[in-house]
């Protein structure tokens, strides 16, 4: 617990709809769809295989006032493994306290020591610019040359090679 009184601490199993509920409210803030369901992030997050982790943010009383969801990706240029951050959230109320920077440190923090953490990655939509100064200002900076590309599931048949 901080000054502030909020704390941030690994999401669990039993966390899954809160995590949920904050990611919901990311979706709504970006005008996204939100397609993840509490058991979408117990299955991928808490089952056998965990594939995500998730932070919460909560005041003394139980609110959460911001969530971060980061999984591992491995870098043969860094030759190590590095955070994907794929979701950062801070509620209206709790920003521009250094909430979201805190959140960044403890994602690093609650890696897996084995994973040995090299370097923050993360995605800014083009129109958002208060989050991409937001990132600036941390020392974030653009892939030279990298373009984000995405293959959606419903054309994975054409990794076959087959028509």
């Amino acid at each position: 617990m901080t000054d502030d009184g909020i704390s941030i601490r690994l999401a669990s199993r039993t966390d899954a709809g809160r995590l949920n509920d904050a990611l919901a409210q990311l979706s709504h803030d970006l005008g996204d769809p939100h397609g993840t369901r509490p058991e979408d992030l117990v299955r991928h997050g808490f089952g056998s295989s965990p594939i995500l982790r998730g932070l919460l943010a909560e005041t003394e009383a139980g609110t959460v006032v911001g969530a971060l969801v980061y999984s591992p990706v491995f870098s043969t240029v860094s030759g190590g493994a590095g955070l994907y951050v794929s979701d950062l959230w801070v509620s209206g109320a709790a920003r521009g306290a250094g909430l979201g920077p805190r959140l960044l440190a403890a994602a690093i923090r609650t890696a897996p020591a084995e994973w040995n953490v090299k370097f923050l990655k993360l995605s800014v939509y083009d129109d958002n610019p208060r989050a991409r100064a937001f990132y600036d200002r941390l020392g974030f900076t653009p892939m030279a040359g990298e373009t984000v590309m995405r293959l959606d599931h419903l054309h994975f048949n054409g990794l076959t090679g087959e028509p």
